[in-house]
């Protein structure tokens, strides 16, 4: 496959540092430099590593553009906040009550002690990785409807994958980090010195972009049967999720309930993280050739103490019922030698990076998150023996007996705890969950000896902020 090289360095593209795998790009960029300096064409075709961004120059043949999608999705797994190895399982996992961390890396202990600085490389490298990967989507968005050369149904679903992504990377980002920056062209001098919108206007942008994205994906037939390709129902799975986040109860109700009936809940918790589970909505694929499966098995699973990075923090492992299948199904424990200590892991994916066939992909977005946003949705409009009869169905699969309760409080109390233990270590979950529903201190503050309110939002990156002043003031609290 071949691939075409953007016009401008990335450096000048977004004005942050470069996450590592971005350092074989610019040196390829240089050569297609002095291509063009020696009056070769203005794009220089090579054979690309699999990071490389791609320019307009693809969008008149599909088969580029498919390139330039993959493009995106491989760095969704493989960098930034979304990944299996650097992203938010693990370290909004440590930042939380997920996980405890006995690395030596200082950005990670950063987050594990609550004491992030903004010059933090993950904080860096996430703001960096998220604004280039949306810098993709606006090319792609832009190349796709100035083609003369791709069908329209072809247009439709390359643009709708496009503007999925971006309103997914924005909503990670505005519940990160606040006001960030609103970049919808691809003019890399407007972005160096663009300003942080208002959250409302980010909301609203994501908005925007998610019911076009239905609208140019609706009823279109699934590239592929492994659901690694954002849908329609992709779409309106983080809809859903955003709608319970914004506040919008009916709506979430609405849009979830199709989802639960698209895609029923395996009843067997050992078949949820497989790659042809029935629940999953949408998955990042494993590499055919490296991994074969999940980052997530290869940081989370402990092969020998002590060696370990992460492991469930007691405080975790506590809160399992009595009788909980997930605590027998979903992790494992691992002791030293001597058999004096012993550590707690997630086993939700289970096969090695090292396997020789694929079984397991990361999964994003899955129809019991469906379910348990229904339950809340249901109990913020006051429709508690609906809500409740949600918690149950997850409840029951898990082997537990249906709970009773007679207050909105206690209905979302159990919920809470429902998404706490049915969602840890995925995405972050426990974390944005903390955040929306206001239990961030409450939890956090009795056990991490650092925590101040305003930890609710991380720093700006520092080296961002010298590059472009008009990106201050810096949060509160840095």
């Amino acid at each position: 496959m071949k691939y075409f090289l953007l016009k401008y360095p990335l450096e000048k593209l977004f004005h942050g540092s470069l996450p590592k795998y971005y350092h074989q790009l610019r040196k390829v960029h240089l050569i297609g430099m002095i291509c063009t300096l020696c009056c070769c064409t203005d794009f220089v075709e090579i054979d690309a590593p699999k990071n490389t961004l791609v320019s307009e120059t693809v969008f008149q043949d599909a088969a580029t553009v498919e390139s330039a999608l993959a493009n995106l999705y491989y760095n969704l797994r493989e960098g930034g906040m979304t990944s299996g190895t650097y992203g938010m399982t693990t370290v909004m996992g440590i930042y939380t009550d997920e996980l405890d961390y006995y690395g030596f890396g200082a950005d990670y202990l950063q987050f594990y002690q609550h004491n992030v600085l903004p010059i933090n490389g993950i904080v860096s490298d996430w703001w960096s990785q998220a604004f280039q990967l949306i810098y993709a989507t606006n090319d792609i968005v832009q190349g796709v409807r100035a083609s003369t050369e791709l069908s329209s149904m072809e247009k439709n679903r390359f643009e709708g994958e496009a503007l999925f992504v971006r309103a997914y990377l924005y909503t990670l980002l505005v519940n990160l980090y606040g006001d960030v920056p609103l970049v919808q062209t691809t003019n890399y001098l407007d972005n160096n010195n663009v300003a942080r919108s208002n959250q409302d206007s980010i909301n609203n942008q994501i908005m925007e972009d998610l019911e076009r994205s239905i609208l140019l994906l609706n009823s279109m037939e699934p590239v592929s049967t492994e659901k690694i390709y954002p849908d329609e129902y992709t779409v309106k799975a983080l809809l859903a999720r955003h709608y319970l986040r914004s506040g919008n109860w009916e709506r979430a109700v609405t849009i979830s309930s199709e989802l639960i009936n698209l895609f029923p809940m395996e009843s067997d918790l050992n078949k949820v993280f497989l790659k042809d589970s029935k629940e999953t909505i949408w998955q990042l694929k494993a590499d055919n050739d490296f991994p074969k499966n999940t980052r997530e098995a290869q940081q989370l699973i402990i092969q020998a103490v002590p060696s370990q990075t992460y492991a469930l923090s007691n405080d975790f492992m506590n809160a399992f019922e009595p009788g909980d299948q997930r605590l027998m199904n979903w992790t494992r424990s691992i002791s030293d030698q001597d058999s004096t200590v012993t550590l707690y892991y997630p086993y939700k994916y289970k096969a090695g990076i090292n396997a020789l066939e694929s079984f397991e992909y990361s999964v994003l977005f899955r129809s019991t998150e469906q379910v348990l946003i229904r339950s809340e949705a249901k109990a913020r409009l006051g429709e508690l023996e609906g809500a409740l009869a949600d918690v149950n169905l997850v409840r029951s699969r898990a082997g537990l007996s249906n709970l009773i309760a007679h207050s909105q409080e206690d209905v979302l109390e159990a919920i809470l705890h429902e998404r706490r233990m049915e969602l840890f270590t995925e995405q972050g979950h426990r974390w944005l969950d903390l955040k929306r529903m206001e239990k961030a201190e409450e939890v956090l503050g009795d056990i991490k000896a650092n925590w101040k309110n305003t930890d609710l939002l991380l720093p700006i990156p520092e080296n961002e902020l010298e590059l472009n002043p008009n990106l201050l003031p810096q949060n509160p609290g840095y």
